[in-house]
């Protein structure tokens, strides 16, 4: 009888861990999804084509990466009830929030161009036209944020989640070859040529933007998070981490499989769908596509929204998802310009994804490290944090973690304006 007792005492407690985990969830998955946006498919998709299963083993200094930046992110917004970009104006003055919010607009705004170019690009590969599938998914994205509630806007960010799945999918039906990813996961095989030193570092510099510590502390505060709670926000944000760099395994799996062993080189993920089909599958590329037209989507809401938070907190006006228009006008008029922009540049020019996705990666690397050691400055500063600061453990691994971040971003900024640097 008393086993039996143990037993569902054991069931309820479980349950009561994850009642809760789920009121939360959500800050830390939707924004460690959406970083594999348009530009961080295409980078994997190229990795995976033009270097098989070489670079699979830097996943997992992305994925602890990710997790120590966005963790610090989220126990600020936890801690305080406030936004990144707010914390940086009261505690570093409008100077520098006026510097880095004029860089971060630059940035999210090439950002979302990116992401229309990618839903452009996948409905052509289904017949559907540029001049539907963009104003469609426009309006679609700015009547979610206009006219629904935070809670609402995060379910509907959850269900697009889902649907990275697609690219789980497209990775298996390739029948990858186990043995052989685990040993280059366990001991790489390094290839010292330009082109791998770039792709290297683009591995590494996409998986970490501006625009998410933003994003998740102010929706975080949006939520208003107790410090009771935090737990579940911490891992929310570990399992965001974890699951965005699967999707982006398995991404490398689907090109490296096929692409790489054919010898097709790409240079966008839309190219990597349609050569997935005669190598594939018809249902392997189209999976693939409908991955991409997913993550345009999705961070073409995201990109946006992130913006308006930040721009609104480091300049004291009214931000929030859910009140009408009247209550917060320029968080709303923000993200509705940077949507229409967006949308019309795919629309009515002919401009390069590549040289969008460069301008963008360049516009980050420079606003990223000084994003970073606020952050830090912030993280050991007990007058904003109390007794949650960093603990000492946690500085070190947070110190080298945001040094070789600004380091292989650097030299991302370098191979970008010089290709031949380390020739």
């Amino acid at each position: 009888m008393n086993t039996i007792k143990n037993f569902w005492s054991k069931i309820a407690s479980r349950f009561t861990f994850i009642i809760p985990f789920l009121a939360i969830v959500g800050p830390g998955i939707i924004t460690a999804n959406v970083d594999n946006d348009v530009g961080g498919i295409a980078t994997y998709s190229i990795v995976g084509a033009s270097y098989g299963y070489q670079l699979i083993w830097l996943l997992i200094i992305i994925t602890i990466a990710l997790a120590v930046v966005q963790e610090m992110a989220a126990r600020m917004g936890v801690v305080t009830g406030k936004g990144l970009a707010a914390l940086i104006r009261e505690n570093f003055g409008i100077k520098i929030t006026f510097y880095a919010m004029m860089v971060l607009i630059i940035a999210n705004l090439a950002n979302t161009v990116a992401e229309f170019a990618g839903i452009a690009a996948g409905g052509e590969i289904f017949g559907v036209s540029r001049y539907i599938s963009v104003p469609v998914a426009a309006f679609v994205v700015w009547i979610l944020v206009i006219l629904g509630s935070y809670k609402y806007v995060e379910k509907v960010l959850l269900f697009f989640c889902l649907i990275y799945v697609t690219y789980i999918i497209s990775g298996l039906m390739t029948n990858p070859p186990w043995g052989q990813i685990l040993h280059e996961t366990v001991l790489p095989k390094m290839t010292w040529d330009t082109n791998f030193l770039i792709v290297a570092i683009a591995t590494i510099g996409t998986t970490i933007a501006p625009w998410m510590q933003f994003f998740q502390q102010s929706i975080i505060a949006e939520k208003r998070i107790k410090i009771k709670d935090y737990k579940y926000e911490q891992l929310d944000t570990h399992i965001g981490a974890f699951l965005t760099n699967i999707v982006a395994f398995f991404i490398i799996i689907a090109c490296a499989g096929t692409l790489y062993k054919a010898g097709i080189k790409i240079e966008s993920a839309s190219d990597a769908a349609i050569a997935l089909q005669p190598l594939a599958g018809k249902y392997a590329s189209g999976l693939f596509a409908i991955g991409l037209i997913n993550a345009g989507v999705m961070a073409s809401m995201v990109l946006p929204v992130s913006t308006a938070y930040a721009v609104s907190e480091g300049f004291g006006w009214e931000s929030a998802i859910g009140r009408k228009f009247k209550e917060a006008p320029k968080f709303f008029i923000l993200y509705t310009l940077f949507i229409i922009i967006g949308a019309c540049i795919i629309l009515f020019t002919k401009i390069s994804l590549i040289k969008v996705m460069l301008f963008s990666q360049t516009a980050n690397g420079i606003l990223l490290p000084v994003i970073l050691i606020l952050m830090l400055l912030l993280c050991n500063n007990p007058k904003v944090m109390g007794k949650h600061v960093n603990k000492p453990g946690f500085n070190v691994i947070a110190w080298v973690t945001v040094i070789v971040t600004i380091i292989l971003t650097l030299m991302l900024i370098l191979t970008s304006v010089f290709p031949n640097i380390f020739t």
